[in-house]
């Protein structure tokens, strides 16, 4: 037990930032919460066994929701490898973590990098089909019928620019601001499905799904494109469309500064 805790005091750690993908389909998102199974609770405690630091934290790019999906989050963490190299040691996770989560990269980055604040883009993808696609199931949100692609990618142009998002913001949030950045907003058709990709500089709690949702309303014709315009005016969650199902959302690219990786 003393020889334990001397390794751990006299340990020389260093940050890196760990790069994965999960189905969120079974988790409460990537945040630990009371009431379930989180990712971040998953690969904290993996990485905790692997190097034998029950201190070790882990700290995401973001908060995915319950079922949401990643296909890239990134996350930090300081420690001592303990003489493993980077292919060692995730290998030693994936053998260890659950078949839902994945490790892919780890790299290392300077003291003060910080997977959530240091991000300067953040890219989702939300999924959808137009008819039963059992290969699909929990990936991706099903419509019965086929809405005006083209009127919501002409709504999703309003989107671009630095504005105010609280209309699509989970209300009593503890961010300072609403405002953010959208530098791509497009619906495009790939192998069968209806994607939608957004991009900014930083997102709101569940603004995406809510973005989502009140397209849909303007592509089934119960909204008119300027009445989307007026929904992004009126900085109320109330006037927008409710938010679309969580099967369908993946986080898809983290982007930081080079200079972090500059060690």
């Amino acid at each position: 037990m003393l020889s334990a805790r001397l390794h751990y005091l006299c340990s020389v750690k260093r940050r890196y930032f760990l790069y994965c993908s999960y189905n969120g389909a079974a988790y409460c998102g990537w945040q630990v919460q009371p009431n379930g199974i989180a990712v971040q609770e998953v690969l904290q405690h993996a990485l905790r066994t692997v190097l034998r630091d029950p201190r070790l934290e882990v700290v995401g790019a973001g908060r995915t929701d319950a079922g949401v999906h990643a296909k890239l989050m990134v996350a930090h963490f300081d420690a001592d490898l303990g003489g493993l190299d980077a292919c060692g040691l995730l290998a030693k996770l994936n053998s260890l973590l659950p078949p839902d989560v994945a490790v892919h990269a780890l790299r290392p980055v300077r003291a003060d990098a910080h997977a959530r604040f240091d991000a300067v883009a953040r890219r989702y993808e939300y999924h959808v089909v137009l008819r039963k696609d059992v290969f699909r199931t929990g990936l991706a949100a099903r419509l019965y019928r086929m809405p005006d692609f083209e009127r919501m990618n002409e709504a999703a142009r309003l989107l671009l620019g630095r504005r105010d998002f609280t209309s699509f913001s989970k209300l009593h949030t503890d961010v300072k601001t609403n405002i953010c950045t959208v530098t791509h907003a497009e619906w495009t058709q790939r192998d069968g499905e209806w994607v939608f990709t957004i991009e900014a500089d930083r997102f709101l709690r569940n603004m995406v799904r809510a973005v989502v949702g009140t397209l849909l309303e303007v592509g089934r014709g119960r909204m008119p494109v300027d009445g989307f315009a007026r929904v992004i005016e009126a900085r109320d969650r109330c006037r927008a469309g409710t938010s679309a199902p969580a099967q369908g959302l993946y986080l898809v690219d983290v982007r930081y500064p080079d200079e972090l990786f500059d060690v």
